[in-house]
């Protein structure tokens, strides 16, 4: 990684540390530690941190924030890539054009408003005053305009908008200007959905970056700059305060208003140990628990000292996910026997524990349930009792051969490595040959996306989470899209047709009615299995104000008193 002298920017970031796993001597002495977490939390503090805290005055302790991600960031690009961590990450450092408010509408954020033409094929999107990106240059029409097209040859829901692109390009300096083939009614939805992944605007030499390469320098126009000199795969991450970001005047929701930065300095902790990071916590080494596991918050409360609060209305969902290039999965008939068989609450529980049941919900759908179009079309298949002797023989008449199924799973984020075990069991209880590889979400994240069969390094089965937000409708929802972006590299021309069709219908009834077509397709094709869906609360120390809802953590707004 080398830095700029000059500019204190990155320069040019290393990234061949992904192609390979991370250092694993914390993580294997992390899991051989035997005590548990509720062991940890009654001791009297003696507890070992993996990081020694510095000695600072009162006066600057308050303008620094220290938080624990849900997982190590590992991956900066947060258009190449679209794992929560480096979303909030690229919040940190990058702007959008259009943020959404809490009921998810689209709100400029950069922009000072857009116009579309009578005919609905031109917008024009034009910026507001004294936008720079940290390099100290002027944010132009010409980087918004490049990053809108990088962007739409990445993330699902750009792909769609790209399709009916004529030109991204720019009427003047302060002016995008957006040609259509045709109109779409959804375009602002489009440019200012916020996750996975946003519309982040960057330099216009960084928007030019091939799609399939990450951006090798982190330069963006967002309230914070990342700090490369002080990167610490696997421990720390640092944001500084962007002296040169002017926020908007409206109050901060979600991914709009202002973004106004009140601490100097956020330092990212990582602590894959939801024991330690409670701990922390509690004894004020910490300030902010990004994802505080169910079974300690009671522990957490009784001590005092610690605030929790729900982290975003529409919860998580839990996924798998299959690799459908290469066998067994390739075989639609097998991935529907797989689906017969899955009980919801055993991964649900895996999850948020036996002690907190209105953490989570069954939620028998490919979208997000209580989210407007979504009926619970899945219900008829996985409702009922299960019926292991019957999903046996669905998956002896697929055709299945004995194939090794390769699970990748993480043992650094707890909300999902559990998972890997729950389906790795029941694979074994149909008769399949699993073979559960077991690392750090960083190489899980780097693996997902080979191509190659499992004989050279390859997969067959993953899980994941995605934010309620990020899967809400069929344009939106990358878990069963079938245009191949996600990795599993699912493709159907008939999910993409019916997709389309829902974009720009206009009546009501008809929206719905091909709503409802796209999740019986996806049910019938089976590309991702639904697990449930939880709701994660977020934990922080009394001193620590301001905490936003969102899809993940925003730094603006948050201050310690």
């Amino acid at each position: 990684m080398r830095i700029s002298p000059r500019l204190g920017l990155v320069a040019e970031l290393d990234f061949s540390h992904e192609q390979r796993p991370l250092d694993r001597r914390a993580g294997t002495e992390r899991m051989s530690m035997a005590v548990s977490r509720r062991t940890l939390l009654k001791t009297s503090g003696t507890a070992l941190l993996p990081f020694a805290a510095p000695s600072i005055g009162r006066a600057n302790e308050a303008r620094i924030l220290r938080f624990v991600p849900q997982a190590n960031l590992s991956v900066f690009d947060p258009v190449w890539n679209t794992a929560a961590v480096t979303i909030a990450h690229g919040y940190c450092v990058f702007d959008t054009l259009y943020g959404v408010d809490a009921q998810l509408r689209p709100r400029p954020q950069m922009a000072a408003g857009a116009t579309v033409s009578d005919d609905g094929r031109t917008w024009l999107v034009t910026l507001r005053d004294d936008l720079r990106f940290h390099n100290g240059e002027p944010v132009r029409a010409q980087d918004c305009a490049a990053s809108l097209d990088r962007w739409s040859k990445r993330d699902t829901f750009g792909q769609t908008l790209g399709a009916v692109v004529d030109s991204f390009g720019a009427a003047d300096d302060r002016t995008v200007r957006v040609t259509l083939k045709r109109p779409f009614p959804r375009f602002l939805d489009a440019i200012g959905k916020p996750h996975s992944s946003p519309a982040f605007i960057m330099p216009e030499h960084l928007a030019r970056t091939d799609p399939m390469r990450q951006v090798t320098e982190m330069i963006g126009s967002g309230p914070f700059r990342f700090r490369a000199s002080e990167y610490v795969s696997g421990s720390r991450m640092v944001y500084e305060r962007f002296e040169g970001y002017v926020p908007r005047e409206e109050p901060a929701e979600w991914t709009s208003g202002g973004k106004r930065a009140h601490v100097d300095r956020v330092e990212w902790r990582v602590m894959p140990d939801p024991a330690t990071a409670a701990a922390a916590l509690q004894r004020g080494e910490i300030d902010w628990w990004e994802q505080a596991m169910p079974d300690l918050i009671p522990v957490l409360l009784r001590r005092g000292g610690v605030r929790v609060q729900p982290k975003d209305q529409y919860g998580f969902v839990g996924l798998g996910r299959f690799n459908v290039l290469h066998p067994p999965f390739n075989n639609v008939q097998l991935r529907r026997a797989v689906l017969s068989a899955i009980r919801q609450e055993d991964y649900m529980q895996a999850t948020v524990g036996p002690e907190a049941p209105d953490a989570w919900r069954r939620c028998f759908a490919m979208f997000t349930c209580g989210m407007p179009g979504v009926n619970e079309e899945a219900a008829p298949i996985m409702r009922g009792p299960r019926d292991l002797n019957r999903a046996r023989e669905a998956v002896r008449a697929s055709g299945y051969a004995g194939e090794r199924v390769v699970i990748i799973n993480p043992t650094d984020l707890p909300v999902i490595g559990p998972h890997g075990h729950v389906t790795a069991q029941l694979f074994r209880s149909l008769g399949l040959n699993v073979d559960l590889q077991e690392m750090d979400w960083g190489s899980v994240l780097q693996r997902r996306i080979s191509r190659e069969p499992v004989e050279r390094n390859g997969w067959s089965f993953y899980h994941t989470n995605l934010p309620g937000v990020a899967i809400a409708n069929p344009a939106l929802n990358t878990a069963i899209r079938g245009d191949g972006a996600w990795p599993g590299f699912f493709t159907d021309a008939e999910t993409e047709r019916l997709t389309a069709e829902w974009l720009f219908a206009e009546a009501p009834a008809q929206q719905q009615a091909l709503f409802d077509a796209v999740h019986r397709r996806a049910l019938d094709q089976v590309p991702t299995i639904p697990l449930g869906q939880f709701f994660v609360r977020t934990a922080f120390r009394d001193q620590v104000r301001g905490v936003l809802d969102g899809s993940v953590a925003y730094f603006w707004n948050v201050r310690k008193e």
